[in-house]
């Protein structure tokens, strides 16, 4: 199963790399890595839900990507940070840890 959260872990990667092209791609080659982060951030995740409760795995998909745009903006674009949106980035994770916890219960063998 490690196998599956890591490859979920791969996927919101992804999922950061679309979703700061969407405001940032300007040239045909930023768009094109625009277009294939989306396509492997969601096929990732769709072959995991196969092997784990799909709520968990997405709301751990979103979570990460989330907390990795707003880092991502915060380091490359000069975005503020601020300490309660900090703070609030790590509720967000340790919430992504406990789901991810607890997930054991329900999952496809």
């Amino acid at each position: 199963m490690a196998k599956y959260w890591l490859s979920i872990i791969l996927a919101s990667f992804f999922e950061v790399g679309w979703v700061i092209g969407l405001k940032h791609a300007t040239t045909p080659l930023e768009w094109a890595a625009t277009v294939v982060s989306i396509i492997i951030s969601f096929t990732v995740l769709i072959k995991v839900c196969n092997h784990l409760p799909v709520g968990t795995v997405y709301a751990v998909f979103v979570g990460l990507g989330t907390a990795g745009t707003v880092v991502t903006d915060i380091v490359l674009f000069d975005q503020s940070a601020s300490v309660i949106k900090l703070i609030l980035i790590a509720v967000l994770l340790v919430g992504v840890i406990g789901l991810k916890l607890v997930s054991g219960e329900g999952e496809k063998q």
